[in-house]
């Protein structure tokens, strides 16, 4: 449609067939706008090709194997060949064609969660004679063993009004906070963590010195060698299970 001085529209493209001015070709319609570009979609992750673990796109280590993504290098891991093989992964039965004669049906599997790594929880003097505590030491001996099924272990003292259950429970010893650290694992390595107990969570070599300085916040990786101290007198060890512990600690 063409558009003349008058006002009027018409068919013809030279002169108007109602008042005969000469008439204005229509203008084409105005094209849209091109839609504005959408920022780049900051929740997408990017997967670590050593461990398959999600990180931010941007970031330069894995956060949970600590692969390099620059380099490409994969971490030195000193608990790697203490570590126990993966659990085997189940396999969905394959269907059989019915026995001429029905059987009965196999009653159901019991089902178990094997004990791969310990904590040995230990009464020590020489930390207790550090401590200066006004509590008595109780009498030292052989290790609480606690079988350690879990990836994330509270370390502290029961509380059933606070609703408070430690994996590895310092009953005895009342310088541990309720709440005071958690030792969590991939299964390959260990950390620890204080979780702003009273009296911190010590980390030392089992030839060194005992340690003076509480642990920094946030986790802390934990060596073969190294042990945990937390309270008046308790040292605890992370190990690899016995055959004879996997036995007798696996429910």
């Amino acid at each position: 449609m063409s558009l003349c001085p008058a006002g009027h529209t018409t068919n013809n493209t030279d002169f108007c067939d109602v008042c005969g001015l000469p008439v204005t070709p229509a203008p084409a319609p105005a094209m849209p706008a091109p839609a504005p570009p959408v920022p780049g979609d900051n929740t997408k992750t990017l997967a670590c090709p050593n461990c398959h673990a999600p990180n931010l796109p941007q970031a330069l280590f894995c956060e949970a194997c600590g692969y390099d993504f620059e380099t490409g290098q994969v971490p030195d891991n000193p608990w790697a060949k203490h570590a126990a093989p993966p659990d085997p992964v189940p396999q969905e039965p394959v269907p059989q064609e019915p026995a001429s004669a029905p059987t009965p049906a196999p009653g159901p599997a019991p089902t178990h969660t094997e004990v791969r790594w310990v904590a040995e929880v230990w009464i020590d003097p020489d930390w207790y004679a550090l401590q200066g505590s006004p509590d008595p030491l109780p009498s030292a001996g052989l290790p609480d063993v606690v079988g350690l099924v879990q990836r994330s272990n509270l370390i502290g003292r029961m509380s059933v009004s606070r609703d408070i259950y430690p994996q590895i429970d310092c009953e005895l010893d009342t310088g541990v906070s309720r709440r005071h650290a958690m030792l969590s694992t991939d299964w390959t390595r260990w950390w620890v963590e204080d979780l702003d107990s009273a009296n911190g969570t010590f980390v030392g070599d089992a030839t060194s010195p005992l340690p003076s300085m509480p642990i920094p916040r946030g986790r802390v990786e934990l060596t073969l060698d190294q042990r945990i101290y937390v309270g008046a007198w308790t040292r605890i060890v992370i190990r690899q299970a016995t055959d004879d512990e996997r036995q007798t600690l696996t429910a």
